[in-house]
């Protein structure tokens, strides 16, 4: 028999636990979640038998035991709300993911415990009907989904004939998964699961408080062109962990509404009166010189490769950047045939005209003028090209022809 004051003193910590626990956790009721989605209010109920402690270390049977333990019925409000999201607003496969991550921080927060944050976040991609698998290796688990597109800068792997590209490999440093020898924990995986796409159609529709404002300017021919675009940080935030991909994807990410009406319009009122030849001089120059230059690895430490609107959002980038941009302009406002050509240490644009002009690209019958986008020695004009790239050999890495 334990002394009355001890049994007091243990009563008393237990209902300060109790106190301290969520009110879901400790009576079995639901707890809901609201949060902000890129301006789309997301909400949710989540019952105490959704949420599984992990505490154990990393194993096949600790893990295996963690998805047996998941009542799939308490994750139904969550996988009704995404389903919900996705039926409204049909976003592209990278931005529900980021709508998943979100989702998960609410429930289990990353920081709090990164191997349930990680385990979550693989249920939730597998409930909303994407094949995804984990590895682990001693202390860490990555985690993959299956995609057939070409990824340049993280790992992937096979798994029964299809390929997987991780998705946490930003969260670990000094990580190799070969050296490393990370084994698949064996899961279920659908056969019918659909395969995750990285090409982005659209953006969100972002608040118009979210958005600021940038001055940009730049000289064309002794004339002094002015611009306020509008520019919104969460796109920095979207974009923070998309990988290396084509770069027909890349190009052709759109702009969000706000950036997009705020300098497309002022460029077309300016080109209005030039010939299409002038207009597209403008936009390069416009691209050339209205930001400064850096090499990624000085910028963000490694390879990025920046979306239009990353571009207009960055005080620096370098030549992919600036091709891409300088692609979208003409394609926006001209919808011209170009060619993204890639050489060892570049990478340009070159532009159909009705008559070429200068040094030309010839392409399945057709002569495109190179147009440099990325500022050089020496000021180069329409159909000039680095006198350093021109017996340097070079791929044609993207071939767009308007479709009409």
């Amino acid at each position: 028999m334990l002394p009355v004051k001890i049994k007091r003193a243990l009563i008393s910590l237990c209902l300060v636990f109790a106190a301290m626990m969520p009110r879901s956790y400790a009576e079995g009721e639901s707890v809901a979640y609201q949060f902000d989605f890129f301006g789309e209010p997301v909400s949710f109920t989540v019952n105490s038998a959704a949420i599984i402690d992990f505490t154990d270390s990393l194993s096949t049977g600790s893990i295996q035991h963690f998805y047996q333990s998941l009542n799939a019925a308490a994750f139904d409000n969550i996988i009704s709300s995404l389903q919900a999201y996705r039926q409204k607003h049909n976003p592209d496969d990278w931005l529900f993911y980021q709508l998943i991550r979100k989702t998960t921080q609410q429930i289990s927060p990353k920081l709090n415990n990164y191997n349930r944050y990680t385990l979550y976040k693989w249920y939730l991609l597998t409930r909303t009907g994407f094949g995804a698998i984990l590895t682990i290796s001693d202390d860490k688990m990555l985690f993959y989904v299956q995609s057939n597109e070409h990824i340049y800068n993280i790992p992937s792997r096979l798994s029964h004939g299809r390929q997987y590209v991780c998705l946490n490999f930003h969260d670990y440093k000094n990580i190799d998964p070969v050296r490393d020898h990370f084994e698949e924990v064996p899961l279920p995986v659908s056969d019918n699961a659909r395969g995750f796409s990285y090409k982005v159609t659209q953006l969100p529709d972002f608040t118009t408080a979210s958005y600021q404002e940038k001055d940009l300017k730049f000289n064309y021919y002794q004339s002094e062109y002015n611009f306020k675009v509008r520019i919104n940080p969460e796109v920095m935030t979207l974009f923070a962990n998309y990988p290396v991909v084509d770069y027909e994807y890349y190009f052709n990410i759109p702009m969000s509404r706000e950036t997009y009406s705020s300098l497309i319009p002022a460029l077309r009122r300016n080109v209005a009166a030039m010939s299409v030849k002038n207009g597209v001089d403008y936009l390069m120059r416009f691209t050339r010189y209205a930001f400064l230059f850096q090499p990624d690895n000085e910028n963000f430490g490694t390879e990025k490769r920046l979306s239009p609107e990353q571009t207009l959002l960055y005080d620096q980038s370098d030549c992919e950047d600036r091709a891409a941009l300088f692609f979208y302009l003409v394609k926006e406002i001209y919808n011209l045939p170009m060619l993204v050509l890639s050489y060892p240490q570049h990478v340009t644009i070159a532009v159909q005209f009705d008559k070429p002009v200068g040094k030309t690209i010839e392409y399945n019958g057709r002569k495109y003028t190179i147009c440099e986008p990325t500022p050089q020695k020496d000021d180069l004009a329409l159909g000039e090209m680095l006198p350093s790239l021109r017996k340097t050999p070079y791929e044609i890495a993207y071939a767009y022809l308007p479709k009409h």
